[in-house]
């Protein structure tokens, strides 16, 4: 193996090739990187098709994978095998999906749980960050072509509200891409540096960077000072933002032409053509007054500018209300904002521009091309953390990430390695078995996915939780990194306020050649490790799925009938049976399998429930 040099003050590996940054967004994505002579921020534009690379996952019939502008075809004439807006999944389980989980054109599997959800196409399942990873690897793709060298390291963003769970899928997405995520950054601090702001460190300013996206709204009120970007207030909505222009049109037109709205809703490809007229009907609006069009020459849409903002006013006006309350919680007024920065091909809507210029009182600035403003400032974090401007300070940072063990042996992240130091993060656990009182904290140190592979920095038993059902107990599991290294990691039982701590003293005792070393393995190892994981995550939900349905059938198998029981059974064995494979995809098809077919007995039981309590009867 060749030697490569590190820079332990990034804890990025030295090598020549370029790093990249990219923008993975809800709709579009881009790549962008900083031309080595003339020092611009560049978004790759390569073989011509344009920059921007629609956010979209196709799977053939055949098995291959398509993205992007070609893969967008396919959302009218094969919706269920065509995947959209899978960043609003990142990070998610299916209960934090609530009412929209029946926006999306696919399957979004429901295993019961507090787990990330799947996707299910076919007979294969995918993660969020699977599918994150294939668009990460096109754009990959299109920067090698275009640059004529390797990318193996990339700054990517994510936007300001981002909770660690979806930072750490982003991170986990690229690793799988196969490359090296140098710095997840804050979607409007790139759009900031884009713009120049905080490149000088002498300069103070309090920026509102306002970012309409296509799935996704959030303001964002930035603090520069000394070149060090502090985000004081964030407001916005996860599900507002572009496609919601487009459905005021969808609705419009379906008002127009008397169609019926659960016509719509079944037919997947009638709505999806719908959609895509109304997207070209809200670009052809911001320069026009007037858009003209039909499907199957029998569906009219037609819609004046006036109509359009008229339909509109209510959602541009909700996101002023974000702004109005991003203002209160930073304790700002309008005046005191230096520079409004607009972000998202939606903020090209005339009506949106001029509120928003209204709302703070200044033009705002949109002087650079709002698709690419976040990936140009990504590509200038890449530039900074490649030590190619010297004029900018960068803070210290770890230089290894940071976890506890979970489930089946793998490593959970909670500060990832190049966060900056002091910091403190943490994530949530709960327990896996009835009646669970102490839960062991194993703290690692590395990049590997399982923690055989990484270094054990600390252990200790949080004991004297309340015996509680499982899942019900809240344990706060929080890292807390000081200046000097040391980290303290504490565990907090919420309901009970049981709490225990440990203290790791600070570089942990390794080398600059061992830091090397664990940054190449995980490197070199990154695809067998995201595929082990992905079979223990399956075997886990297998597991937990198993032991609810078993003591399911326990309480309540005098509700079913013999045959239910028996089927029920059959399902449990042929799930036990797919634990042997270590194959995923089998493994998960036999959870849904037997999700559901036993769903409805649940249901069952609590109106039984119901009804018993109805006639004055106790409900066990």
């Amino acid at each position: 193996m060749a030697k490569v040099a590190i820079n332990l003050s990034t804890g990025a590996l030295q090598q020549e090739e370029v790093i990249v940054g990219i923008d993975l967004g809800t709709t579009n994505s881009l790549v962008a990187y900083v031309h080595p002579e003339t020092k611009t921020p560049t978004a790759i534009n390569d073989l011509g098709r344009g920059t921007i690379v629609p956010s979209v996952v196709h799977f053939t019939q055949q098995g291959e994978t398509i993205i992007g502008t070609e893969a967008k075809d396919y959302l009218i004439t094969d919706p269920a095998n065509t995947i959209y807006s899978v960043k609003r999944l990142l990070g998610k389980s299916y209960k934090d999906l609530g009412e929209h989980k029946d926006y999306f054109g696919y399957k979004i599997i429901d295993d019961n749980s507090e787990g990330l959800v799947k996707i299910r196409v076919g007979d294969k399942f995918y993660s969020p960050i699977d599918l994150s990873a294939e668009i990460l690897k096109e754009l990959r793709a299109r920067a090698e072509h275009a640059l004529k060298t390797p990318v193996n390291r990339a700054v990517i963003t994510v936007p300001a509200y981002f909770n660690d769970s979806q930072r750490q899928a982003t991170r986990d997405a690229g690793k799988l891409a196969g490359l090296e995520v140098l710095r997840i950054v804050n979607e409007p601090t790139a759009a900031a540096l884009a713009y120049g702001i905080g490149i000088d460190p002498t300069e103070e300013k309090t920026v509102a960077v306002y970012d309409l996206g296509g799935g996704t709204f959030d303001i964002s009120i930035l603090s520069i000072h000394q070149g060090i970007f502090e985000v004081l207030a964030t407001n916005g909505d996860t599900y507002l933002g572009g496609d919601d222009l487009d459905r005021a049109i969808i609705n419009h037109w379906i008002l127009d032409n008397q169609l019926i709205a659960d016509t719509i809703n079944s037919d997947k490809n009638l709505s999806q053509e719908l959609r895509l007229k109304a997207e070209e009907a809200k670009k052809v609006l911001s320069t026009g007054e007037v858009y003209d069009s039909y499907i199957n020459d029998s569906i009219k849409c037609h819609i004046t500018r006036h109509t359009f903002e008229s339909l509109i006013r209510p959602i541009v006006d909700k996101t002023i209300d974000s702004c109005r309350m991003a203002l209160a919680d930073a304790k700002l007024t309008p005046e005191q904002i230096d520079t409004v920065i607009m972000v998202g091909g939606s903020t090209r809507v005339p009506l949106v521009y001029t509120s928003v210029s209204d709302f703070f009182g200044k033009p705002a600035n949109n002087s650079l091309n709002p698709d690419e403003v976040v990936a140009l400032g990504a590509a200038i974090q890449a530039d900074i953390l490649a030590g190619n401007r010297k004029d900018i300070l960068l803070l210290d940072v770890t230089p290894l990430t940071l976890g506890i063990e979970t489930m089946g042996g793998l490593m959970d992240s909670i500060i990832p390695r190049n966060s900056k130091i002091p910091t403190k993060a943490g994530r949530q656990y709960t327990t896996s078995v009835d009646g669970q009182v102490n839960m062991k904290i194993s703290v690692y140190q590395g990049e590997r996915d399982l923690v055989r592979e990484n270094r054990k920095l600390a252990e200790f038993d949080l004991k004297g939780i309340p015996a509680m059902p499982a899942g019900f107990p809240k344990v706060d599991v929080n890292f807390i990194l000081n200046a000097d290294g040391i980290l303290k990691v504490e565990a907090i039982e919420l309901r009970s306020g049981v709490r225990q701590e440990v203290e790791v003293k600070p570089q942990y005792g390794l080398t600059d050649a061992q830091v090397e070393q664990m940054l190449m393995d995980s490197i070199t190892h990154a695809r067998e490790d995201v595929s082990a994981r992905m079979v223990i995550e399956a075997r886990t939900t297998a597991e937990q799925m198993l032991y609810q349905v078993e003591r399911f059938l326990e309480k309540n198998g005098e509700h079913l009938t013999e045959e239910e029981i028996d089927l029920t059974r059959s399902n449990i064995q042929k799930l036990r049976e797919s634990l042997t494979t270590n194959d995923k995809d089998t493994i998960l098809k036999a959870v849904d399998v037997l999700e559901e077919q036993t769903s409805p007995f649940a249901e069952r039981v609590m109106q039984i429930s119901i009804k018993k309590a109805m006639a004055g009867k106790k409900i066990e």
